[in-house]
């Protein structure tokens, strides 16, 4: 297998290139890049192939879910993966595939302005059952926007699922404890502003002050 470091190294410089302008951050050494908004972030991950290169990952991340990892709620690009050769076949790879994810970047920027382009695209996406999670955000986002009867109705699909998963039985308990508080806007804002809170502090974030919007 080919030595990835250099695979790293040219990744991160061409990053830099694209990303750093627009404001997003580098988590520590790695492929990952963070576009904080407060309440959801975009990730880029220049994603390791089996053998040395990369591909692509853009997507969004709620964090209302109060989770210990980064994860994607919202795909929005997959690219590659790019093989790694040489130095000088790889660089110029590395760069396009920085210019994507910076053109992906600035496209769910565009998509996910504010909170209410957030809550028309949930709860206007085509219902999947066994994708508990879409109508569990679906739900959060209708409740935040002053939508109770979306809201409930979203996390009425979330307990109809079989809880096959520990993880599923805590969805539930959420989304039991959102349907109750769902025509109580401020209540939900609470709710939803400690889970965000709580998972900037798992994922070592800064701390924001601002009312999610």
């Amino acid at each position: 297998m080919a030595d990835r470091s250099p695979v790293l190294r040219i990744i991160t410089s061409a990053a830099r290139e694209s990303l750093k302008p627009l404001g997003l951050a580098q988590r520590g050494r790695s492929r990952l890049w963070i576009d904080d908004h407060e309440w959801w972030l975009g990730v880029v991950e220049f994603t390791p192939p089996r053998t040395a290169g990369s591909g692509l990952y853009v997507g969004a991340m709620w964090l209302w879910h109060d989770v210990d990892h980064l994860a994607f709620h919202v795909d929005a690009v997959r690219t590659g993966p790019e093989p790694f050769r040489t130095e000088d076949q790889f660089t110029p790879l590395a760069v396009e595939l920085s210019r994507q994810a910076a053109a992906n970047v600035t496209a769910l920027r565009e998509k996910f302005p504010a909170l209410p382009d957030v809550a028309r695209y949930l709860t206007s996406r085509p219902v999947r059952r066994g994708f508990l999670w879409d109508s569990f955000d679906a739900g959060i986002a209708a409740a935040l926007t002053g939508d109770p009867a979306t809201a409930r109705d979203h996390f009425e699909r979330v307990l109809r699922e079989d809880p096959l998963a520990p993880w599923m039985v805590q969805a539930q308990e959420k989304a039991r404890e959102l349907h109750v508080i769902a025509p109580d806007r401020d209540a939900v804002t609470a709710w939803v502003t400690r889970a965000v809170g709580s998972c900037r502090r798992k994922l070592r974030l800064d701390p924001v002050t601002a009312a999610i919007s």
